[in-house]
């Protein structure tokens, strides 16, 4: 095993319509104004800029995303991911009973440093900060649909 590779996956259900929800996650410029561990989003072109991460353990995380897939017909936003975490990420926005089921996909390999020299025993704590930035995530995203449903 590999134990700098990781594979996550999350899903969400949202009383929200699949093509807002869509919309809002389209937008990763502003997903420091939702997700409070996205610290910034800095565009470099188009379809690349720099993201910086930091959750609930002390170490923040810098990757370069470079959009590869959006197709809002068939509600996918993926990403090549390089920089402290090397892989991809996709999410795929669907309708879900009365809303939307948004499921968040993730593989990469941990190319900090400091991560890979604490890759078995901070494993565990890597996964669960993961999980920690998902959940937070995922109240930030509710909060603004709901502010934007008010309007």
């Amino acid at each position: 095993m590999d134990w700098n590779r990781y594979r996550f996956r999350a899903r969400w259900d949202l009383a929200a319509e699949p093509g807002t929800v869509y919309e809002v996650l389209a937008r990763a410029e502003e997903y420091p104004r939702w997700w409070p561990q996205v610290r910034s989003v800095t565009a470099l072109s188009d379809d690349t800029g720099v993201v910086r991460l930091r959750s609930a353990l002390p170490y923040e995380l810098t990757i370069t995303v470079r959009a590869v897939r959006q197709d809002p017909a068939a509600g996918v936003l993926e990403v090549a991911m390089r920089g402290d975490l090397v892989g991809w990420a996709r999410w795929t926005v669907t309708r879900g009973g009365a809303g939307t089921r948004v499921r968040y996909d993730q593989e990469v390999e941990a190319h900090k440093p400091s991560m890979r020299r604490l890759a078995v025993p901070g494993r565990p704590l890597f996964r669960a900060n993961h999980a920690v930035m998902m959940r937070a995530g995922r109240r930030g995203l509710v909060a603004l649909l709901e502010e934007r449903q008010q309007i």
